[in-house]
């Protein structure tokens, strides 16, 4: 059996609300929406681990948490992220995430614990300072989803056109706190879409 994360606090992730339209604040941050498995990454020393927004285990994806671990070399530290399969166009792929093909990718939006420190009390803004200057510029298996101020109908835009799930938009001042409010715009275009459920419940099987 694998070791508990037994030092490390246990996340209650935010959830994301359904929103039917961008919109632009500069108040809020926007970010591209992977198309992979909500993925909250626990790192303290030797042990590495990945669990569901429902808190189960991801046993398939013990490796790259252990190569994130490798990568990072960090005492303690936990993210909130996607779990991703990047295919030969260096883009998200959920089909090839669902058939184990792709490279597997862990792409973090948020950085809640690190080295003994809870940062979850922190506005988005500082907390995605910390991530950012945390990871590697480039690695084949860990990054950090872009973030831009405001711009929600622009960057939705981008994403209809790049052909990606959607967006996430979330408030600059706010601590990571299950009240606080998330809002997700997807692409009704996306390509990836069709069968989505069938494809769900047959990887469950």
């Amino acid at each position: 059996m694998r070791p508990r994360v037994a030092s490390l606090p246990q996340i209650t992730p935010i959830i994301a609300l359904l929103r039917p339209d961008a919109f632009d604040n500069p108040e809020w941050r926007v970010e591209p929406k992977f198309d992979g498995f909500r993925g909250i990454l626990y790192l303290d020393g030797p042990t590495a681990r990945l669990t569901s927004k429902q808190r189960r285990e991801l046993a398939r994806f013990s490796g790259l948490a252990e190569e994130v671990r490798d990568i990072l070399g960090l005492r303690s530290a936990i993210f909130d992220g996607e779990v991703v399969a990047i295919d030969d166009g260096d883009r998200p792929n959920f089909r090839g995430l669902m058939s184990g093909q792709g490279h597997l990718h862990y792409a973090a939006f948020d950085l809640l614990w690190l080295n003994g420190k809870d940062l979850r009390g922190l506005p988005l803004v500082k907390r995605r300072r910390h991530l950012e200057k945390l990871l590697p510029a480039t690695s084949p298996v860990l990054s950090h989803t872009i973030a831009v101020p405001g711009e929600g109908k622009a960057l939705f835009g981008a994403v209809q056109r790049l052909d990606l799930e959607g967006i996430v938009a979330k408030r600059a001042s706010d601590p990571y706190d299950p009240k606080s409010v998330w809002f997700k715009v997807k692409n009704r275009l996306y390509s990836q879409s069709e069968n989505r459920f069938e494809r769900l419940q047959r990887s469950k099987r």
